[in-house]
């Protein structure tokens, strides 16, 4: 590093001493983030070669208004989608307002009064128990006759396959497989291993639905959970697969029975996907799906950086320093409020946008615990972008995830190291 750059961190109080451990830190990364760009310029030859195939033109980058009646750029990138993730039909919409939208829009679409739904890997990420009726909510599957178990995990983490046959029954429409941990600390599970999973339960049952909630996961590896079986791909598009660039939206890639079904869901029986305007979003969809294997590149060598430093430092860390990666989270856990107010501090103080906000935890809905958020973020609420969360309640663990470019992601981490020096949680003497 010249000393330009020493002295611009110096100018954004990063002390030389933390530019300089996090030096020494990623003097031993560079094995693995020459491996990620490998695994970024695949997936970026694969977005391209779809966009080509699909025969994506600058009409396709048009918004429509109204019914949006025969939207050229909407179905394009619905067959982009499509090919990327190796599906018969996707449906990609910004009528889709976020993860756990696309996630309900997938459930209730495909699920019916008396089905079960089975969650093999334990509970569901938080803002699923509403949908799902674990917390009574309004409109919940629950209400709708639709009935819930689940299998919990292993104590290393693993499938309880045991388990899982037994869970089976007669009423599982659907199994629902959540393939990162959301705010659990437990390993996110490769796309190999939810292949495994697909498998056994299509042996005990092969009409059975399964579906991955794919969020933080896409472009990660060179293959997604529809390579391997599953029905449904559903993420959210102000993560991964929008490059930073989408401004809201999610998607749905999967089966045609299934993708119909949750177009008819989403707009109204009888229209199904041939309504929903793309009003001005296109250019960034398509420009953001572009961008995305590199900006999950970025994001993934920040969260290798943060587990390298934490660790070193004495906390756990999941996953730890070495291990392969499955997606773009990173857990820390600090095992005190006070460490993870003060590392969302340092990730906000690193921020574009608002970084003269302090972030403060609040009661946010759909969850059972007050959660804090640092996101100075140019798309409201995009964990794509540098950001860190997480509620305010044992093992108080903080999940940092994010970063449009390496470099930031990079500075991220260096200001919430600095920040729990300066609350003197963390000391490098």
């Amino acid at each position: 590093m010249n000393e330009k750059t020493y002295k611009i961190y110096a100018d954004m109080n990063i002390s030389p001493e933390v530019t300089a451990f996090g030096n020494e830190i990623l003097d031993n990364l560079k094995d693995r983030f020459d491996k990620i760009d490998d695994t970024a310029e695949y997936n970026q030859l694969k977005v391209i070669n779809a966009m080509q195939e699909c025969r994506v033109s600058e009409a396709c980058l048009l918004g429509t208004t109204g019914y949006g009646y025969n939207d050229l750029g909407r179905d394009t990138l619905e067959s982009v989608y499509a090919k990327v993730f190796h599906t018969e039909d996707a449906l990609v919409r910004p009528q889709i307002t976020c993860g756990t939208h696309a996630l309900a829009l997938a459930l209730f679409s495909n699920l019916r009064p008396g089905d079960e739904l089975l969650s093999p890997a334990g509970k569901p990420y938080d803002t699923l128990e509403e949908v799902i009726g674990i917390r009574p909510s309004k409109g919940s599957l629950k209400e709708y006759g639709i009935s819930y178990r689940q299998v919990e995990l292993l104590e290393d983490g693993s499938f309880d396959y045991d388990g899982i046959r037994s869970a089976i029954n007669e009423k599982t429409r659907l199994v629902t497989i959540q393939r990162s941990k959301g705010y659990q600390t437990r390993p996110t599970f490769s796309v190999e291993q939810i292949g495994r999973l697909i498998a056994f339960v299509k042996d005990i049952k092969p009409d059975v639905i399964c579906m991955v909630d794919n969020c933080y996961g896409e472009f990660v590896e060179t293959i997604e959970p529809s390579d391997v079986g599953a029905d449904m791909t559903v993420g959210s598009l102000i993560k991964n697969p929008g490059g930073g660039l989408a401004p809201i939206g999610g998607y749905i890639a999967g089966a045609k029975e299934c993708v119909e079904n949750a177009a008819y869901r989403l707009t109204s029986p009888g229209l199904g996907k041939e309504v929903g305007a793309s009003l001005g979003v296109m250019s960034a969809f398509y420009q953001g799906l572009f961008l995305a294997p590199t900006v999950t590149a970025g994001a993934l060598k920040g969260a290798i950086f943060a587990a390298n430093i934490y660790e070193k430092l004495g906390f756990p860390v999941i996953p730890n320093a070495v291990e392969e990666r499955h997606d773009i989270i990173q857990a820390v856990t600090f095992g005190t409020p006070e460490g993870v107010i003060a590392f969302c501090r340092g990730i906000q103080a690193a921020a574009p946008v608002d970084s003269h906000v302090s972030p403060e935890p609040w009661d946010m809905p759909g969850y059972d615990a007050q959660v804090i958020m640092a996101a100075g973020a140019f798309v409201s609420g995009s964990s794509i972008e540098l950001s860190a969360d997480g509620p305010i309640k044992p093992p108080y663990a903080v999940y940092f995830q994010g970063g449009l470019t390496w470099p930031h992601a990079k500075l991220g981490i260096l200001k919430s190291l600095q920040s729990l020096i300066d609350h003197g949680i963390v000391s490098l003497l």
